[in-house]
């Protein structure tokens, strides 16, 4: 089966080379490859070109709908993994979307690539494949908070998330908008066991000034909890655009 990608333009994949902005690796270099749909369905979503295609009315606080046709393309793994090589780099990002969703296929992708440490970024409701998990070094887990209007049930699998706590590759990533998401968090971390050095905050916002306001409150938060702080590093550099 061939891989479905998020697209920078019409027709054309979204993979590049950037620094990663968020989590344990940021700064990183990294190679990139975003892949599109997604099982969840964020308000805040910033790349909504994923999978709020026209006709779906899951919400979502910008209200808009993308064109699938322009916003989404079909590669053969082989190719995409030839595009990946060529951008050089030892270190690969896969986003989305969620990219667990595609696990089999994100496997024989990543069989044709040269040896390079890999990082799938997951919003934790999806196991990943077997034939994948045994190529991933680190798992960015993002499980998305009451905020996010997803249901619970939905967004929040215990089974799951105690399975994402009990692997040392695993790394947790909670958005968060204001103050009160904090208990959320914290209930979440006392149920699952989870380590405060593998537990990132981090804040809801597609603009450095958003991000610098939340920042501000959050930061002595995670000091008082044991908790990491982690920034948005891509938008302040190149603002929420595409392909960065």
């Amino acid at each position: 089966m061939p891989l479905t990608l998020a697209c920078t333009t019409p027709g054309e994949p979204e993979i590049f080379a950037s620094l990663q902005g968020e989590g344990p690796s940021i700064g990183r270099p990294s190679v990139f490859v975003r892949l599109s749909r997604c099982n969840l369905a964020c308000q805040w979503c910033d790349t909504a070109y994923t999978w709020r295609f026209t006709g779906d009315n899951r919400p979502h606080r910008d209200d808009g709908t993308f064109d699938r046709v322009e916003n989404q393309v079909v590669l053969a793994e082989a190719d995409v993994a030839a595009r990946i090589t060529a951008l050089g780099g030892d270190r690969l990002v896969v986003t989305g979307g969620e990219p667990l969703l595609q696990g089999p296929a994100l496997a024989r992708m990543i069989a044709h690539l040269p040896l390079m440490h890999v990082e799938v970024e997951t919003n934790g409701t999806v196991a990943p494949a077997p034939a994948l998990d045994a190529m991933v070094a680190q798992y960015n887990v993002s499980p998305k908070l009451a905020h996010s209007s997803n249901p619970a049930d939905l967004a929040l699998p215990h089974e799951r998330l105690a399975a994402w706590a009990a692997d040392e590759r695993a790394f947790f990533k909670f958005v968060v908008a204001q103050p009160p998401d904090l208990a959320e968090v914290l209930a979440l971390q006392a149920r699952h066991a989870i380590p405060g050095n593998r537990l990132f905050l981090m804040p809801e916002g597609r603009d450095s000034a958003t991000l610098r306001e939340r920042e501000r409150w959050l930061a002595p938060l995670c000091a008082e909890h044991g908790l990491r702080l982690t920034d948005r590093l891509h938008i302040h550099l190149y603002g929420d655009t595409r392909g960065t």
